[in-house]
């Protein structure tokens, strides 16, 4: 009988400490970043211009995700990154060629506005010290 009593005494206080755990969880399963297409940074974006070549693009931007085989006038980047449960996010790119000169690009990305740099008004040279 009081190996009943004890037992039930020690599961009673288990069961209130287990209850009295704040924020206690469960440790989550590791999502895995999954990550396709071409990897395009602002930097790249703002080295295209229209005059380009298609080997100048190429340099730049490297191999593009997909070429049309009869229209070769437009090279498609494709970029996505997933994280499963978390988020998810696609970019696109094409540039546009007429023959072998970049005409235009469009999609989710844009040059960054190139600021003049400040240029004083007067430019003041330094006092020389002659020894004579």
């Amino acid at each position: 009988m009081r190996l009943l009593i004890g037992s039930a005494v020690i599961l009673a206080c288990l069961l209130q400490a287990a209850c009295s755990m704040p924020n206690f969880r469960l440790p989550r399963l590791h999502k895995v970043a999954i990550q396709q297409g071409n990897v395009i940074t602002q930097r790249m974006i703002d080295q295209l211009k229209p005059g380009l070549t298609r080997e100048q693009v190429t340099f730049i931007m490297g191999e593009p995700i997909s070429r049309n085989s009869f229209d070769d006038s437009r090279w498609d980047y494709l970029y996505s990154i997933e994280v499963p449960g978390e988020y998810l996010e696609r970019k696109r790119l094409s540039i546009y060629f007429d023959g072998d000169i970049v005409t235009h690009f469009d999609g989710d990305y844009s040059p960054t506005a190139i600021t003049a740099p400040d240029v004083p008004e007067s430019i003041s040279e330094p006092n020389e010290d002659k020894k004579g």
